[in-house]
């Protein structure tokens, strides 16, 4: 055998290796999912006991009909589904001429804006719980949709903007002087050649926003403290909280349940997670 064949055969060995490493990660990622699967479909609440088993003796449908019959958690969806697509809006509205400004634009302090931007984006949510609570109470907006809107628009709409900028610099300034030649107003170069160029980006950023509002919790049970206003992540929450002992099948299908949704959307979107993501992250 030749060395040419040596290293060609090296090569397919070590990449077959790490295809099936990879296909195997993948399979233990599932493995969770799979299990609140099995436990959904169980008929005996076996899951904290011995004698549980992965494939359920007695297969039932009765954990998913109590998802929409006996616990409130398409008030909890409805809840979720308001709050995400307002931020997701609110934050876009403000993130992309935003982004668009700090990439095409050169003014006095946009380097410092950008800096306290990120370091503000940087604390832990945590920190800022008592000065939000502070500001929000006297207003009226805590245990308010609006209030907690107001919460997390002003953080994904940072993230927007970072997020959208370093795509924004990756698209030629050629392209925009050429159609400002050809007679197209700013407005026009605007919505007619920048945003569809920066298509990805846009799906991105508003995938990644309804993502952190589909899961939030800290925020949403601090700031909605009824039970008619829970989001998904507080309601589930409560609901293993406080039944533990008898609903653990109930709340794992009511946790496949409510994550269908934002995989249906992830898939739609997926041929633009990687162009949208890595190019982002090019240019500061």
């Amino acid at each position: 055998m030749s060395l040419h064949q040596k290293k060609k055969l090296r090569h397919f060995v070590m990449h077959s290796v790490l295809h099936v490493f990879f296909i195997l990660l993948c399979f233990a990622t599932l493995v969770p999912i799979l299990y609140a699967l099995s436990v959904s479909l169980n008929a005996e609440n076996s899951l904290l006991s011995s004698d549980f088993r992965f494939i359920p003796k007695e297969f039932t449908l009765n954990n998913y009909k109590a998802v929409f019959t006996e616990q409130p958690v398409m008030l909890w969806f409805k809840n979720s589904m308001i709050l995400a697509v307002c931020t997701v809006l609110i934050s876009l509205g403000a993130a992309i001429p935003a982004a668009y400004v700090f990439s095409r634009k050169r003014f006095a302090g946009r380097g410092p804006i950008l800096e306290i931007l990120l370091l503000l984006y940087s604390f832990p949510s945590v920190l800022s719980m008592f000065a939000i609570y502070k500001l929000l109470s006297p207003m009226g907006l805590v245990n308010s949709r609006i209030g907690l809107i107001f919460v997390y628009t002003g953080t994904m709409a940072v993230f927007g903007l970072w997020n959208m900028k370093g795509y924004f610099d990756t698209i030629p300034i050629e392209i925009e002087e050429a159609a400002s030649i050809d007679g197209a107003s700013n407005l026009q170069l605007v919505t007619r050649i920048v945003l569809p160029l920066a298509k990805p980006s846009i799906l991105v950023t508003a995938v990644m926003i309804l993502i952190y509002v589909w899961n939030e919790y800290l925020f949403a049970i601090t700031f909605m403290t009824g039970a008619d206003k829970y989001t998904l992540a507080a309601g589930l929450y409560s609901l293993q909280a406080t039944e533990i002992s008898g609903s653990w099948p109930v709340f794992a299908a009511a946790s496949l349940v409510v994550s269908a949704p934002i995989l249906i959307i992830f898939f739609a979107v997926q041929r633009h997670m990687t162009s949208g993501l890595t190019a982002g992250g090019v240019k500061g």
